[in-house]
């Protein structure tokens, strides 16, 4: 079957939003004159969303339903959309409306004009606290500074990929995914489409600061090896440090100043390198650990039910 446009949404617990995701998206999409689909990738939900997803695609054949054994993380969802998506552009959007689908028809638009990734920046965000404002600006100006990929600033995941940039992202299945940079890893010619965030249509969020701060880290340690650098950094201060007290140390015992006497300098230094010991190990330890998942080789998810599957009777 021949499909224009695949737009995929990862699912988890999201049941009072299904029905209106699918209202819109189908509105839009059917505006369009062109073929669709809609990828529901359910993460291991329990309010009942699966339920939702599979009836949603018994009632219409553009819906295909991915369910998974259990929760893999939004990452890995949008991975499992990648992989069952059969569009010729993929569209990634999140199911709590905060991405609105109808930017969809102004990302079909740069792509039909020879765009390959296009990637909606958010000019404006309703809905959302000053700290979640302040330290989502912060961590996109982070990575931008210390990664070896420059990403567009204050782009999410919401983005339509042409196909040849979809099958190269296919290939890449690193454990610790952080999507947006795959996408401009990637190259290819790249634009971005700004847009108004909405507020959540219902429900809570499901990234709280927890899940950003590990999302950052993946991002960090999958596309920098900074963390690394500044662990060096680290060690030749106190190096350099150490090596300009020990003359300033001598003439002061010598003097007959009592200023450097005493255990209390003593532990103060020792904290002080065993901090910085500590410290360099943890940021050793991350990028170990990283290897250490990508070295079992295990599936990046399990899939309990596919489009390709019978769904049940209801």
């Amino acid at each position: 079957m021949s499909v224009t446009y695949s737009i995929v949404a990862p699912i988890y617990n999201e049941l009072e939003n299904i029905p209106e995701l699918y209202r819109r998206i189908s509105a839009v999409m059917d505006s369009t004159g062109e073929t669709w689909e809609l990828v529901l990738v359910d993460d291991g939900s329990t309010d009942g969303s699966t339920d939702k997803i599979l009836e949603l695609a018994r009632a219409d054949k553009r819906v295909r339903p991915v369910i998974f054994a259990r929760n893999f993380g939004h990452q890995i969802a949008i991975t499992a959309g990648w992989d069952y998506a059969r569009g010729e552009a993929v569209v990634i959007i999140d199911a709590d409306l905060q991405d609105p689908p109808e930017v969809i028809l102004d990302l079909a638009k740069k792509w039909k004009e020879g765009y390959e990734v296009v990637y909606a920046v958010r000019a404006e965000r309703e809905g959302e606290s000053w700290f979640k404002k302040f330290t989502a600006a912060a961590f996109y100006r982070l990575i931008y500074r210390i990664t070896d990929v420059k990403m567009p600033l204050d782009a999410g995941d919401f983005r339509l990929m042409d196909r040849k940039v979809v099958e190269v992202l296919k290939t890449m299945r690193e454990r610790h995914r952080f999507p947006r940079g795959m996408s401009a890893w990637v190259g290819f010619k790249q634009v971005g489409v700004a847009y108004k965030r909405a507020a959540r249509v219902a429900g809570v969020t499901k990234y709280p600061f927890r899940k950003m701060l590990k999302l950052a880290l993946n991002a960090i340690t999958g596309f920098s090896y900074f963390p690394l650098q500044v662990a060096t950094y680290f060690g030749f201060a106190s190096a350099g440090l150490a090596i300009l007290a020990i003359p300033v140390v001598i003439v002061m015992r010598m003097s007959g100043d009592g200023a450097f006497t005493g255990q209390a300098t003593t532990l103060i230094a020792v904290l002080f390198l065993g901090g910085v010991q500590l410290i360099s190990l943890g940021i050793l330890g991350e990028y170990i650990g990283r290897l250490y998942d990508e070295a079992k080789g295990r599936p990046l998810y399990i899939v309990r039910e596919s489009p390709e599957n019978d769904l049940p009777a209801p």
